[in-house]
């Protein structure tokens, strides 16, 4: 097999969300159909029209050494606990180098993130005005940096093949994962460790994305705040975390005796050339991006069982995906089960191809596709058939499932997987 067209599968995944520390307990949460969305408690956050969001389960902070979480923004503490994960789960138990069955000039680290170490930068800001130039930490650039999560799990797996950061604002880590399978693909790299990270719970961007109305403010009921597809939804609900994955060429998964989950078919991208914040209406630029998949791709609609949709609980961009399915995929969409996992965890933003991509490898994994939950009244608009409330079991056989991404800006980017 050439360099040029190397089969790119999973080995490792790794995560921590609103819903759990790692990718187990996050599955599990999914499959339960359980919320992880909360108040927001403290002083800072109550005058806020919007005062709740899905924040982590399980604090980075608790997790990391202290000295080590002191030098990392919240978004890489994140990263590096889900990578840490994902490279366990793929059975590497050193550095690469170190554990001889990765080569460090073979491996690479691609990990996004939307805005990149936003807390840090608030945080320290308000450090100068308050306490003076000399208090401001002097690990403040190295933590905002947006490649600050990339670089440092570079460093841990001790990854030279290239160090990566696509931004594309919530399509960001969906990117990462793309970027990172044309690395092995055309032969710079044999392992990559990819995903996505956001931690941006800070009174600014709150209030930011609340003036734009993108945002939901079901105060009262954050477990129902959420609900993609729903007549009702009013916006999205802030998330947190990374979820992050090992990807690998095929032959030297088999090589080194790995465990696969599931191959990486490939990526669509495109943009919608619209509106830097507004989802173009008719899912054309949706519709692009994933004919582009099926065009770069031996994917047949026939074969995709299940989708992980970008679905935030947006009025108009919830309706945008499903015209934009619809219009490519046909009647075969019919048979799709497509869940809306950010009714649970919130919207992650440049984290969310990230997650996402995990929930979508273990729904192949366990053919399992997890629901949807707070759909009391479904949209009529909503064209398509939705997991709602409880999991659905998938087909036996050889399956595919597609992972959505879109982020602010126009980008669109679509992650197709497959059994293997």
């Amino acid at each position: 097999m050439s360099s040029t067209n190397r089969t790119v599968v999973v080995t490792g995944i790794g995560a921590t969300t609103p819903l759990g520390g790692d990718s187990a307990s996050t599955w599990e949460g999914l499959i339960a159909g359980r919320s992880g969305v909360r108040p927001l408690e403290g002083e800072r956050f109550a005058e806020l029209p919007v005062r709740i969001a899905a924040t982590a389960a399980v604090d980075p902070a608790d997790v990391l050494p202290r000295p080590l979480a002191r030098k990392l923004d919240r978004s890489a503490q994140f990263a590096l606990i889900a990578a840490r994960e994902a490279w366990a789960d793929a059975g590497f138990t050193a550095p690469a180098g170190e554990d001889e069955k990765v080569a460090p000039e073979r491996l690479g680290s691609v990990i996004a993130s939307g805005i990149g170490g936003v807390t840090t930068l608030l945080d320290q800001y308000d450090v100068l005005k308050e306490k003076g130039v000399r208090r401001v930490s002097p690990h403040t650039v190295p933590m905002l940096m947006p490649n600050s999560p990339s670089a440092n799990v570079g460093l841990e797996v001790n990854a030279r093949a290239g160090v990566h950061t696509p931004v594309s604002a919530c399509a960001s880590g969906a990117e990462a994962i793309g970027y990172a399978v044309e690395m092995i693909r055309t032969g710079r790299a044999d392992v990559v460790v990819a995903g996505g990270t956001e931690a941006a719970i800070h009174p600014l961007p709150v209030a930011a994305f609340a003036n734009m109305m993108a945002m939901s403010k079901s105060n009262d009921d954050p477990a129902k705040a959420s609900r993609p597809y729903d007549t009702d939804r009013d916006g999205f609900v802030l998330g947190e975390g990374a979820g992050v994955v090992v990807l690998e060429s095929e032959e030297h998964a088999k090589a080194r005796g790995a465990r696969v989950y599931c191959e990486v078919l490939g990526q669509g991208l495109s943009a919608d050339s619209h509106h830097i914040a507004q989802p173009e209406p008719t899912g054309r630029g949706i519709a692009a991006a994933l004919q582009n998949l099926l065009d770069a791709t031996d994917l047949k609609p026939a074969e995709v069982v299940h989708l992980n949709a970008h679905a935030t609980s947006t009025p108009q961009g919830d309706v945008a995906e499903i015209k934009a399915l619809r219009k490519v995929l046909g009647d075969d969409l019919d048979h799709v089960a497509v869940s809306a996992t950010k009714s649970m965890t919130g919207h992650l933003l440049g984290g969310a191809g990230g997650i996402e991509t995990v929930a979508t490898v273990l729904a192949l994994h366990h053919r399992l596709a997890p629901p949807t939950i707070n759909v009391d009244q479904l949209d009529p608009e909503v064209d398509a058939d939705i997991v709602r409330d409880e999991p659905r079991e998938l087909p036996q056989g050889t399956i595919a499932a597609i992972n959505n991404s879109f982020g602010f800006g126009g980008h669109n980017v679509v992650l197709a997987f497959r059994t293997v």
